[in-house]
């Protein structure tokens, strides 16, 4: 989770290899679980409460269309279930979503007067330091600058996420466990549920990528260094930055494919564009010897 989170959202991430590698030597072992806490501590919440609401949307739709909720669904009634749900996940996930998000993408915020030319080396006189302490101070954080509206940004990308992923998973799975089952009256084997399951989510992570990104993206869009203005600008602006490969690379491979379309190579002496902060903000990695968590 943490490889993709910062091959969508990240910088200088040239592929999956070169992501694991770089993040374990520059923060250890322990940063691919940064911002897990907060999912894994709602996950059992999370499944409950998105799995029992698709099994009763099934049986109030069976019961308002047939009469009786234990009636089969037809393949319109395990759309409008799935979709429903869709909407409920992003009510429930959203926040949990951009918790762990900044958690695995905060880097450090420092408040200057003015504009700041770091140095072209790598050492720094600064110490680092973590803009969220773990996720209470994250949520606490975002409340504050950003109010209830901060905790769904990017929800409406979720929402074109998740209500055809969730279609497109709870319909291939319902689908398969009934083609793999004995008889109409028996249940399907483990093994056939767990292999309508991981079909079923194959299918659906296939089309679900491009929004995903987006949300990634705009979730990881900080109000401080806020890049995009809503899901179109952002679509618009990484597709004009990538084009259709957007879902593979980062926002540092479409600065470098921007920059390097003409050619042109600085001055000497002229300062490197990641070194120059004109904003009221800057903004640097950790060192690899303090990774950012609690």
């Amino acid at each position: 989770i943490q490889s993709k989170t910062r091959l969508q959202a990240g910088k200088g991430y040239k592929n999956l290899l070169h992501c694991v590698l770089t993040i374990y030597r520059k923060e250890s072992a322990m940063a691919f679980f940064k911002g897990m806490s907060f999912p894994l501590a709602s996950i059992t919440v999370y499944n409950s409460v998105v799995f029992g609401f698709f099994s009763n949307a099934q049986r109030l739709i069976s019961k308002y269309r047939y009469g009786d909720g234990r009636h089969p669904c037809s393949l319109s009634d395990l759309t409008l279930a799935s979709m429903l749900t869709g909407f409920v996940s992003v009510g429930l996930g959203a926040p949990v979503d951009l918790v762990k998000i900044r958690l695995q993408m905060q880097t450090q915020t420092l408040l200057t007067g003015k504009s700041v030319t770091l140095p072209s080396s790598s050492s720094s006189p600064l110490s680092p330091s973590p803009l969220y302490r773990g996720p209470i101070h994250c949520i606490s954080s975002i409340l504050q600058t950003e109010g209830i509206a901060g905790l769904y940004r990017g929800a409406g990308a979720m929402v074109l996420r998740d209500v055809p992923g969730y279609a497109l998973y709870f319909i291939p799975y319902t689908l398969l466990c009934d083609l793999l089952r004995p008889d109409d009256t028996s249940t399907p084997h483990p093994c056939s549920i767990w292999l309508a399951g991981g079909l079923a989510g194959s299918i659906s992570w296939v089309t679900a990528t491009p929004a995903d990104v987006v949300k990634s993206r705009m979730q990881a869009d900080a109000q401080l260094r806020r890049k995009y203005r809503g899901i179109v600008h952002c679509i618009v602006h990484s597709y004009r930055s990538e084009g259709v490969q957007v879902r593979n690379n980062s926002p540092l491979q479409a600065a470098e494919m921007e920059r390097g379309k003409d050619g042109a190579r600085p001055e000497p002496g002229t300062p490197h564009p990641e070194h120059t902060v004109s904003s009221q903000t800057l903004q640097i990695w950790p060192t690899p010897t303090k990774p950012m968590y609690d």
